[in-house]
């Protein structure tokens, strides 16, 4: 297994990054298959790069057909997809040795009240992108959206297959988790330390406090901020439920990764305060 210094360039300059459950035998999920061919059109020889999610990868080639077949340059040698004019199945060759990514820490969690419409997809698929390591559904005493059991369960599959897809476009080793919906009276329990609601008025947001937690329209009430957490605010203006979200974990995964400095006591903050609409 190597140590990984070499993980950019490979993640960089593969044609794709898909997961699979074992990278001693690499098998790609139908869908992911369908979309190496379909749409990437990847062809024979290309480089894609199959993850555990779990922080380990290899680089792969693709293959298609037959291994006993390949190189054959006769018509009956090539898959009867190809001949028939469809993409022909294809499969991935280890190419590379097994690479153990390092976990970023502290890990960053996101929790968002829930959202009208398709913003609660959007909000999954941007925070995957950045790098969240944890994305929290939340149930407040305003949230305007109610799930019921049955419905909740269906939601967070196609939030936990949205997270998935956007991670795979990032290049993401370690697959965010995206919890059961959660009622914000619970967080304390199932969440652990560090949370911050995002709030105005609030203290720059720090990694002191790596969970934060954007509350509905209209804000958290009395009765929710009595809870006691500190605050942490995000900006001048009144962002969107989605919109503050993203905010949070874009400065998170930005103070952990050294692109934004912290905040010295005294300096004039950064960032300043946050209402989510």
């Amino acid at each position: 297994m190597s140590s990984g210094a070499s993980v950019s360039r490979l993640l960089r300059e593969a044609a794709a990054l898909v997961y699979v459950s074992d990278l001693a035998a690499p098998e790609l999920a139908a869908e992911d298959a369908h979309h190496l061919t379909a749409v990437l059109r990847l062809r024979p020889g290309e480089v894609v790069v199959a993850s555990d999610g779990a922080g380990r990868y290899r680089g792969c080639r693709v293959t298609t057909g037959d291994a006993s077949a390949r190189g054959a340059g006769s018509e009956a040698a090539r898959p009867a997809s190809a001949r028939r004019g469809r993409p022909p199945a294809i499969t991935l060759l280890p190419d590379t040795d097994v690479v153990a990514g390092e976990r970023t820490s502290p890990e960053v969690t996101v929790g968002f009240s829930l959202a009208k419409g398709d913003r609660n997809d959007w909000a999954v698929a941007k925070l995957s992108e950045l790098g969240v390591d944890r994305i929290v559904p939340l149930a407040c005493e305003r949230t305007a959206v109610r799930w019921e059991p049955q419905a909740a369960t269906r939601h967070v599959v196609r939030l936990r297959r949205i997270a998935r897809e956007a991670s795979m476009q990032a290049r993401r080793v370690w697959l965010p988790e995206v919890l059961d919906l959660l009622p914000l009276s619970e967080a304390a329990t199932c969440l652990g330390g560090g949370i911050a609601f995002a709030e105005p008025g609030g203290g720059t947001p720090s990694l002191a406090t790596p969970v934060v937690l954007v509350g509905p329209e209209g804000g958290f009430t009395a009765g929710e901020l009595a809870v006691g957490f500190p605050r942490v605010t995000l900006g001048d203006t009144i962002l969107r439920i989605e919109t503050a979200a993203v905010v949070a974990g874009a400065i998170l995964t930005a103070l952990r990764a050294g692109v934004l400095a912290p905040i010295v006591t005294g300096e004039q903050p950064a960032v300043s305060s946050d209402r989510s609409e």
